[in-house]
């Protein structure tokens, strides 16, 4: 499914009359648009399967192992599940978001995605140190503003792990204050989409909102950004033809044989039949 020239026009004239905003901290900045993340994995080739008529969209790979889904009508606070199916080298695994989840955010993930594992991994908790989050304990660091909280929580006292990323209203003890969004990723999550998560979320640079775009708490920082609309325009267009151009990349090799069969003899080359 690839994006239409509609839907990059319709794209267009939501942000081209936009005054874009620098928001910050990231974790506050609100949802965005959703588009970022839909019109990045149609451009990976990635079909809706759901009910055209329904607001529920469940985009599939086209291996059919991943599956995207997003809900504005969840009885729970994930409106984004992100799921893989297991094969035959790998298991199954499982991430969701709450509804003010920015979408940059998640494009990190679904964008991990699709492309190769990267070669070398980080540590998480280094990652959010180095962006001068503190640590709380040996397995936890919360943002300068302390609101938002990022875990690796262990299961049960064995090795077993899950990450849980919270955002909370400013409080005391635990839980803190009431729960703004929230993520999670299962044990079986690859490492790489979480680092490119926490990657995301610890930059410092601000995320770009309209002037009257909702974000996640009163408490972002909004002033004027230097980006112009049609910059903003711009950069989602080149992302989309990088993305396309990756995803065709990708099906050559897997088209290419594995093995190359040994060229047939010539006749010369054959022996001569006996009489």
């Amino acid at each position: 499914m690839a994006v239409s020239e509609q839907q990059l026009a319709a794209f267009a004239d939501t942000h081209l009359w936009r005054i874009p905003f620098d928001t910050s901290p990231r974790h506050l900045a609100g949802p965005g648009d959703g588009r970022r993340v839909t019109h990045g994995l149609a451009a990976a080739g990635w079909r809706r399967t759901s009910d055209p008529l329904s607001p529920e969209i469940v985009l599939t790979s086209p291996d059919h192992r991943h599956h995207l889904q997003f809900d504005p009508q969840s009885a729970t606070s994930a409106w984004w599940r992100l799921r893989a199916r297991p094969t035959a080298t790998e298991p199954s695994w499982y991430a969701e978001f709450g509804e003010l989840v920015p979408a940059e955010l998640l494009t990190s993930v679904t964008d991990a995605v699709i492309a190769p594992p990267p070669a070398e991994q980080s540590d998480l908790l280094r990652t959010l140190q180095s962006a001068n989050w503190p640590t709380d304990t040996a397995n936890a660091a919360h943002s300068p503003d302390g609101m938002c909280q990022v875990e690796q929580i262990f299961i049960d006292g064995s090795s077993t792990t899950y990450w849980q990323v919270d955002v909370r209203e400013p409080g005391h003890g635990t839980p803190r204050g009431r729960r703004i969004w929230h993520a999670h990723f299962d044990s079986h999550t690859p490492v790489h989409l979480l680092n490119a998560f926490i990657a995301t979320l610890a930059d410092p640079a601000p995320l770009q909102r309209g002037m009257s775009d909702r974000t996640a708490h009163y408490t972002a920082a909004q002033q004027p950004s230097p980006l112009t609309p049609q910059q903003i325009v711009a950069a989602h267009t080149r992302r989309l033809d990088a993305i396309r151009t990756q995803a065709r990349s990708a099906r050559r090799q897997q088209q290419t044989p594995a093995t190359t069969r040994a060229p047939a003899a010539s006749p010369a080359a054959r022996p001569a039949a006996r009489r």
